[in-house]
């Protein structure tokens, strides 16, 4: 059994000539024909070269992994009571009282959550409504890296940011809304912190919550961009960034002028940190005025895992967000979102083995962020669940930006008239059709008038994952986020247990069992 992605997938538009007959270890057509037109990914690349290790409209899209891995949060069960409670007083058992309240912060400063939820990393496709939709959900959201090369009127002076007016306005999309709840942090790469954006942000606009990458969280590499012309290369090449080939090589330019150059790439740099230099750069921030700082990493080998959480507890940061790859990522080569690094179970698993002996070692740990594929409110549950007591948060990164775009896009078709018919039913205004609209309405006054579209979209499917999270934990009797433990859920199959540590379904309370039956 492959778990394996075909020879063919929509992510770059390749597609198998005869899907239903074909090789498994390989992911060819059993027969290759030699008047094949080449629509799956070796016919494309032996077109279209390099083009084809990258998703087709990464501009316009958000992607993530296709790969069926062998264990999955479905592989799983959440694990009923109907005794006992915890967590609330008796009397006060609706589902509704469940208190998803969470403070995070590892100093006196606190940031305050309206529910358990990061908002990762984004800086394209429609990000006004993800901010913004963040802050009226009273959650953490987070900008992406390589923010300055979407902003076309950034300013660099001897390689340094003096303008990037996009930035203001990312801040303003988000603390324009915000009533107290959450915070806007600024990831950072190594291209990011060359440019001084991190500097730039703290003592020009005022952010005080930053997030340095520790590797690359679930693409493993820094992104990579075509650049459509020897100008443009020319133009990205000045603001520091490495381009290949080298533009400005005269004899590339000239090679160039007569069609025989490769394509232009922006190339982005991996990280090279060491304890010392990031504990300084830690410090640094700190002084300059960032209140809360945060670290983002992948699904790296478990020794790198390890010296990650380390570093987070030595230097005392208010986060660590852990990425699981098959989660979204956007703009990674196609086959590394689906062949490269722990799966999220895997990875949680791990995590939590490293995060018990760091407590029976007297090691501080970190609030510590997992994402990679979060969706809807079990596969939450769970992924708490399985981290806990270590995991205090679950970052919501494609399935939010995906609400984003639906708001936007359904909102702009009700503005225009043309509603979709199965909407129809609800009314014929944005106000009428958004569920959330009136308790916003409420709670912003006119600001409501100028909220993006897609922030209602974001906002309307928090709620709807803050009330189904609320419904699950309530079915097993925990009335706070402390209450959940790992066996709150069940593992189905012997690998799921094998891979968690979790008792076996059929083995689960027989001592319990026991006892009770005795008496």
């Amino acid at each position: 059994m492959s778990f394996s992605i075909f020879n063919s997938t929509t992510v770059n538009k390749t597609r198998l000539r005869t899907p239903r007959d074909f090789s498994p270890f390989s992911g060819i057509c059993s027969v290759c024909t030699n008047d094949c037109q080449g629509t799956c990914e070796i016919g494309r690349s032996a077109i279209r070269g390099p083009e084809l290790l990258y998703p087709t409209e990464r501009t316009s899209s958000q992607t993530a992994s296709e790969k069926d891995y062998p264990v999955d949060f479905s592989h799983f069960n959440i694990n009923g009571r109907c005794f006992g409670s915890f967590g609330t007083e008796s009397g006060r058992t609706a589902y509704p009282r469940v208190d998803l309240d969470v403070e995070v912060g590892n100093g006196t400063n606190k940031i305050k959550l309206k529910a358990p939820f990061v908002l990762p990393a984004m800086a394209k496709l429609n990000w006004k409504g993800y901010f913004s939709g963040a802050a009226v959900s009273g959650l953490i959201a987070v900008i992406g890296e390589d923010m300055p090369l979407t902003d076309p009127d950034v300013l660099i002076k001897e390689g340094r940011i003096t303008h990037l007016p996009m930035l203001k306005e990312m801040y303003d999309s988000f603390y324009n809304y915000n009533e107290g709840y959450g915070a806007l942090f600024l990831q950072a790469n190594v291209d990011d912190e060359k440019l001084g954006l991190l500097d730039f942000a703290i003592k020009e606009i005022g952010f005080d919550a930053v997030e340095l990458k520790l590797g690359q969280a679930a693409k493993g590499i820094q992104g990579t961009r075509k650049l459509p012309s020897l100008e443009e290369a020319l133009q990205v090449q000045k603001m520091g960034y490495e381009v290949l080939p080298d533009p400005s090589d005269l004899t590339i330019q000239e090679l160039y002028k007569r069609k025989m150059c490769l394509p232009f790439y922006k190339i982005g740099r991996l990280p090279e940190w060491e304890e010392n230099t990031f504990s300084r750069r830690i410090q640094e921030l700190r002084q300059m005025g960032a209140r809360f700082i945060s670290i983002k990493t992948g699904p790296f080998r478990p020794a790198d895992l390890a010296r990650a959480v380390m570093l987070a507890s030595k230097t005392g940061v208010d986060l660590i967000t852990i990425d699981g790859s098959g989660g979204g990522t956007g703009n990674s080569p196609v086959r590394m979102m689906n062949e490269w690094g722990y799966p999220t179970v895997y990875l949680e698993a791990i995590l939590f083995k490293i995060c018990e002996k760091m407590r029976e070692r007297g090691v501080p740990l970190p609030v510590i962020v997992m994402t990679g594929g979060f969706s809807f409110e079990d596969l939450i549950f769970k992924g708490l669940a399985l981290g806990s007591p270590y995991v205090k948060l679950i970052g919501i990164g494609r399935a939010a930006m995906t609400a984003a775009m639906v708001g936007e896009t359904i909102g702009n078709l009700i503005e225009k008239g043309s509603i979709p018919a199965d909407l129809s039913q609800y009314g014929q205004s944005v106000s009428e059709i958004f569920g959330g609209f009136p308790e916003l309405r409420a709670r912003l006054g006119n600001k409501i008038e100028q909220i993006p579209l897609g922030a209602l979209g974001v906002f309307n499917y928090i709620t709807r994952i803050n009330t189904g999270l609320q419904q699950l934990m309530a079915l097993c009797r925990k009335y706070n986020l402390d209450s959940i433990k790992r066996d709150d859920i069940i593992p189905l199959t012997e690998e799921a247990a094998g891979v968690t540590g979790l008792t076996k379904m059929m083995e689960l309370d027989f001592e319990e069992i026991d006892r009770i039956v005795k008496k």
